[in-house]
């Protein structure tokens, strides 16, 4: 089944196509309006009428006007002055979304290209070709020219393109691929490159995986609080209502649903308030969930919009210059995603120290292990996270206030967007990895309870962490078990086996 593009996308759908390889088509109406809206911009140049980045430089240039023999050699021109990026490839999977992110703002019918041109990009899709296009090199204003370039260079048969699994020379994966290039006539190529398409794109990906992430740290606490016996009462529904935050109440039931049914948490001899780390998850988490709630709808926002300049209105006949490819909604909706995050991070350590700590583990043994002094069990664990999570301090640093004036100040204020949607998802696979330590610390404290059993939920996340990672019986070297975990939890293996118990979490 298609993803049908009409100007309204969802998360989910640019996923299905980033990751899933879904298939991708304009709808009829969609084709219609890119058809009327080219009608107009070639009915103005006709008359000669002066429109920006059409007959105009771009820029501070955007006061030297174009010949009509300029013109659409100047589309080419765009799109090699522009593809100025450095670094490693961007994922494929970011790439397809961004290209997918394109065609959407392009369905509107306020871009002023040729339908032919969109068409193409769906053909990349479609086809598996996928752009190379370099991680850095754009500020997040005007869009994200130079990625974008990268891959309008592609659609003229130039630049590099991955196709089956391998890197070529675009022309050559075209031809494989059974795919013409297209040439650029007036604004093609600018209403190609002009939007934050690539911030869009890992932006959607990162809220993809943390909502994954989320539940994911709502069952690694949940095991803690069994191998500590937590004073549930924290968790009551009633206690969350009160107050009123929509992400607290659903993290406090699925907590209550993780643990129903436990041995564990039914002994006596628990305290009468538990530490803020054992107590405070539901606000926690909540607080993050609410935060990931507005980081989505800035994002949808953004991919059932028109991100793009000049914007066309076909039925006024109308030509509006703006600056609808401004970055800062995602930038901010995005650090605010990482913040939360990391913020869920520090009290994961927390509960990690918890386990670890002889004086503060409800009688387990030291740092995990049947042999402290001789073993240092999970120890050095715990520097790992402590590492992880200063370094998502350091990354939680806003960029998007970071501003460097460009273009002979007339782009004097940008967004640095993609600077921080590339460190929100370095913040997302640490956090990964910070999970994955505290499953592995609380897989083990549950086996040093034996015999007595936590709750169905519980165990099936105890046995998914077991396919992989051995009970530590004596010392050996974490850092497979560390590596193999985040992986495991970034698959959501864990989370799949819970939901076998509990039906779908929140």
């Amino acid at each position: 089944m298609s993803v049908v593009v009409d100007g309204h996308l969802t998360v989910e759908q640019l996923v299905s196509v980033a990751r899933g390889m879904e298939k991708v088509e304009l709808h009829p109406e969609a084709r219609q309006r890119i058809n009327r809206c080219r009608a107009l911009l070639e009915e103005k140049i006709k008359k000669n009428e002066i429109m920006y980045g059409v007959n105009t430089g771009i820029g501070e240039l955007a006061n030297v006007v174009l010949t009509p023999e300029q013109v659409e050699r100047f589309q080419r021109y765009i799109v090699y002055s522009h593809a100025a990026g450095y670094g490693q490839p961007m994922p494929q999977e970011v790439v397809r979304g961004a290209m997918l992110s394109r065609i959407s703002c392009h369905a509107h019918g306020h871009s002023g290209l040729r339908l032919e041109v969109v068409e193409k990009i769906v053909e990349l899709l479609n086809k598996g070709v996928t752009p190379v296009v370099c991680e850095k090199g754009s500020v997040g204003a005007c869009g994200d020219l130079s990625p974008m370039s990268q891959m309008a260079l592609v659609l003229m048969g130039e630049g590099e393109a991955f196709y089956q699994g391998e890197r070529w020379p675009a022309r050559e994966a075209l031809k494989k691929a059974g795919i013409e290039p297209v040439i650029f006539q007036a604004r093609d190529g600018l209403a190609t490159i002009n939007g934050s398409n690539m911030i869009t794109a890992l932006g959607a990906l990162e809220v993809d995986d943390a909502w994954r992430w989320l539940k994911n740290s709502e069952i690694v606490a949940a095991m803690t609080l069994e191998a500590l016996n937590a004073n549930m009462k924290a968790y009551d529904e009633r206690v969350h209502k009160v107050r009123g935050y929509p992400g607290a109440i659903t993290s406090a039931e699925n907590i209550r649903k993780i643990t129903a049914g436990s041995e564990l948490l039914a002994q006596p001899g628990k305290k009468v308030q538990d530490a803020y780390s054992l107590r405070s998850v539901a606000q926690v988490v909540g607080a993050a969930r609410d935060s990931w709630e507005w980081a989505k709808r800035m994002i949808e926002i953004e991919l059932n919009g028109a991100a793009d300049n000049p914007i066309f209105f076909p039925e006024e006949e109308l030509v509006l210059t703006g600056a609808n490819f401004q970055g800062v909604p995602q930038a901010l909706a995005l650090e605010l995603l990482g913040t939360a995050i990391t913020t869920v991070c520090v009290l994961s350590e927390r509960r990690l120290n918890r386990l670890m700590n002889p004086n503060l583990n409800v009688g387990l043994p030291a740092f995990l292990t049947r042999g402290a002094g001789m073993f240092s069990g999970l120890m050095l664990s715990q520097y790992t996270s402590g590492a992880l999570v200063c370094e998502n301090r350091v990354l939680c640093t806003p960029a998007a206030t970071g501003s460097i004036p460009a273009a002979a100040d007339q782009e004097d204020f940008v967004s640095m967007g993609m600077t921080t949607a590339l460190k929100t998802r370095q913040i997302l696979d640490n956090a990964q990895a910070i999970l994955a330590i505290e499953f592995i610390a609380a897989a083990q404290a549950l086996d040093f309870r034996q015999p007595l059993k936590p709750s169905p939920a519980v165990e099936a996340a105890r046995q998914a962490i077991r396919q992989y990672v051995a009970f530590l019986d004596e010392d050996r070297p974490l850092y497979n078990d560390i590596n193999k975990m985040k992986e495991v939890v970034q698959r959501g293996e864990i989370l799949a086996a819970v939901e076998k118990v509990t039906g779908p979490l929140a």
